[in-house]
């Protein structure tokens, strides 16, 4: 394996050249122009919005993946945060597609409760009504579906997979309902050839427990998660530390959300809640990968 370390700013990427990635090229690179118009979009953002690019980069983040205007973009358990800036920057010939949980997944999130139940199978018609208001006068084309229902005619059409902080959901339950295999292989089969798959995901550190680090506390390790998408099917293209945050170090019995936002353990502990905010948002990798041409 080749390391290439190149520089963005304070940010460090780590592309990792393997073998039969020789069809890589400078393409996926963003020109000065899709840039500025996304420099634009996120400068457009409302204050809270911007308040936390400093956790989750999505200038350097986008521009690491490659995503361009007039791609078709599936975002994974999205919300109005990253669709606020999807639409407007994907423009006129693009398209948005939401994607959630499978019917499966959430049965063993809500056990026998009918009227939740009920309510999710209606979650991508909800999606679609949410987004549209979002985009404002532009004529993104929007979607969504749910792992393990998605149509035949998503297939081989989208040029990027965004898994934003949700591969710990989708890893949680693999060993009682196959949750992340499948979604993998609905990924594999949404993506054109050559497509990128984006993860963005809580970091667990490598020697943590494995039990503790399988999704359920927020946090997963990075080697078996890059393993588990190899073993899928996908290429691992490079890494980067662009939302890296090295004074985040958990240890077994934490979980994510003690962190900002949420500060669920210090709400009423003014001193617990000033070292959570002292440590801000979580570590997590950033890692790239692409379905074989």
């Amino acid at each position: 394996m080749i390391t290439k370390l190149k520089s963005l700013g304070l940010v460090t990427v780590v592309l990792s050249c393997v073998a039969g990635l020789s069809g890589i090229s400078s393409a996926a690179e963003l020109t000065a122009a899709e840039k500025a118009k996304l420099a634009t979009v996120l400068e457009a953002q409302p204050d809270a919005v911007k308040a936390r690019y400093q956790y989750r980069h999505p200038m350097e983040t986008l521009e690491f993946l490659g995503i361009k205007p007039g791609m078709t973009v599936a975002d994974t358990l999205p919300g109005s945060y990253y669709g606020n800036i999807f639409l407007p920057y994907l423009g006129d010939d693009g398209k948005l597609i939401g994607v959630s949980y499978s019917i499966a997944h959430r049965e063993l999130d809500y056990a026998d409760n009918a009227e939740r139940m009920a309510g999710f199978r209606a979650w991508p018609q909800k999606y679609v009504a949410d987004a549209e208001t979002w985009r404002g006068e532009g004529k993104t084309e929007i979607d969504a579906f749910l792992f393990g229902a998605m149509d035949d005619d998503i297939k081989g059409t989208v040029d990027a997979f965004l898994l934003f902080r949700a591969m710990h959901h989708l890893n949680k339950y693999e060993d009682r309902a196959n949750t992340r295999s499948d979604a993998f292989a609905d990924i594999y089969a949404a993506l054109k050839p050559g497509g990128i798959v984006g993860i963005v995901q809580h970091r667990a550190p490598a020697d943590s427990d494995d039990e503790w680090a399988k999704g359920f506390n927020g946090y997963i390790k990075q080697a078996p998660l890059i393993a588990n998408m190899e073993a899928a099917g996908f290429e691992f293209v490079g890494a980067s530390e662009v939302n890296a945050n090295p004074k985040d170090q958990p240890v077994s019995g934490d979980y994510v959300w003690r962190l900002p936002p949420s500060l669920a353990t210090s709400r009423d502990d003014p001193e617990k809640r000033a070292e959570m905010q002292a440590i801000g948002e979580s570590d997590r990798m950033t890692l790239k990968f692409r379905k074989p041409e």
